[in-house]
């Protein structure tokens, strides 16, 4: 049997409702030097949720590695869904997502102390760091024989699709297993959860012939669109069979603002504080110690906002904003109707009119989420998003009166900076030193005297400059 890896997202909770079958924020003037994808996190799903009334675009991406064949999901969604409401979608739209949104690291430089300051041009650099598949007409007269409907059956893509809904979990539990579909244990009182909410289920598999039509190695995200009162997303069944905890990003796409949870409490990451320089070749390691401490101090239940803002414009974009047909194949229908038709942003790109984005990160597992998740817009359009700086010192000859002061000035930075650090992480301070140590960068000055001044300056100031 080969063992499949799957990550699934969805705007109602895929990877997390999959079912296995068999097996200082002002203008910016400075660098981007590294950005907090979700790459750097471990059995991560992304979502898009495209959300205007009752009227919502969910959007799947399938990070899948294995043979096509073991490939299967199953996913409460609130309403029947029909073939015209199934769109395969472009791979490249999540990442877009969450290039556009990631937490970044910036970096400023220092000024000569001993020179006039000079006002530099703005510059922006980005820098990156199951047994075989069944065909979909199977018994109807078993399935009705155990209380489940096939409500729908049709394939889209290299994706067979059905929708079921069922009278009780048992039953469905039962004609999932007979078709082939590996149920984890627990799962029946979860379904039956779901069913005395009167949601259906959507299950899809792989095509081989039409996957092979469509070529290429990775599956295709699912879109789908439907109506319901219901802005939630679904997570419990992917917890059910989960070894631990899973990390899921949620991009919603608005009209009106920011996306918060309603049961759960929704926080900010810490944002805008300097960190040591050492930071720029350990990012990697240092967000996601800063993000498993602010899940820490919400006692493990918390949904962390990373990204909300105005995609109007931004201040600075880490990526390209994305286009009103990147938009519009997400779901945001309310467009502009043609690529011509947005408005000017900062630096002549053109920036999608009228849609609000908010990054959501969730560390859940089934104990710190028993519920699954609940949305509101809020309609607050404040932007906010996680954005560390280095204050990087001059590194240059420097001949002056001024220069040891500044020299003193930095190393009491350098200081302050460790000790932020430290308490974003949870890391040791010596550790943090030993860091800077290693990395040979950030490292203090040496100062003339104890404190890098005479010692009536102290007292005084220099009365000469």
């Amino acid at each position: 049997m080969i063992l499949s890896k799957l990550k699934l997202a969805l705007a109602g909770g895929v990877a997390l409702s999959m079912l296995a079958v068999a097996a200082p924020a002002s203008a910016f003037c400075g660098f981007y030097v590294a950005k907090a994808d979700t790459d750097l996190f471990n059995e991560s799903s992304k979502v898009a949720i495209v959300r205007d009334g009752d009227r919502t675009v969910i959007t799947m991406a399938n990070d899948y590695e294995g043979d096509p064949t073991e490939f299967a999901m199953v996913i409460p969604v609130p309403t029947v869904i029909t073939k015209n409401q199934v769109h395969v979608s472009d791979v490249s739209l999540l990442d877009h997502l969450d290039a556009y949104t990631a937490p970044r690291l910036v970096e400023y430089h220092d000024s000569n102390p001993c020179a006039p300051e000079i006002m530099e041009d703005e510059i922006m650099v980005t820098a990156r760091r199951q047994a075989p598949v069944l065909a979909m007409s199977k018994n109807m007269e078993s399935a009705a024989d155990l209380g489940v409907t096939i409500e729908e059956t049709f394939t889209v893509g290299e994706y067979d699709i059905l929708v079921l809904s069922a009278r009780e979990s048992s039953g469905l539990q039962t004609w999932l297993t007979t078709n082939g579909y590996k149920i984890p244990n627990g799962a029946d009182r979860v379904l039956d959860s779901y069913i005395k909410q009167d949601m259906k289920f959507f299950v899809a598999k792989v095509n081989l012939d039409e996957k092979a039509k469509a070529g290429g190695e990775m599956l295709r995200p699912i879109a789908v669109a439907f109506e319901s009162p219901k802005f939630m997303l679904p997570i419990r069944l992917g917890t059910v069979n989960s070894k631990g905890s899973q990390d899921l990003f949620v991009y919603a796409l608005t009209r009106n603002g920011r996306v918060e949870t309603t049961n759960y409490r929704t926080t900010k990451i810490p944002t805008d504080v300097n960190l040591p320089e050492f930071v720029e070749g350990d990012f990697a390691n240092v967000y996601p110690a800063m993000f498993s401490k602010a899940i820490d101090r919400e006692g493990g239940s918390g949904v962390v906002m990373e990204y909300a803002w105005d995609m109007n414009w931004c201040d600075p974009c880490a990526a390209d904003p994305l286009s009103v047909a990147q938009l519009k194949e997400l779901g945001a229908f309310w467009v502009g109707g043609s690529g011509d038709d947005m408005q000017r942003g900062r630096g002549g790109k053109g920036m999608a009119r009228d849609v609000y984005v908010t990054r959501l990160h969730v560390r859940y597992d089934a104990e710190s989420f028993p519920e699954d998740l609940k949305f509101q817009a809020t309609g607050n359009r404040e932007n906010f998003q996680a954005r560390y700086v280095m204050q990087k010192a001059f590194d240059g000859s420097m001949e002056c009166k001024a220069a040891n002061r500044y020299k003193k000035e930095v190393n009491k930075r350098q200081d302050k900076e460790i000790a932020t650090l430290a308490n974003l992480t949870g890391w040791d301070k010596s550790d943090i030193r030993e860091k800077i140590k290693v990395s040979g960068v950030g490292m203090k000055f040496d100062v003339d005297g104890p404190s890098g001044d005479n010692w009536w300056s102290e007292m005084w100031g220099d009365k000469d400059e």
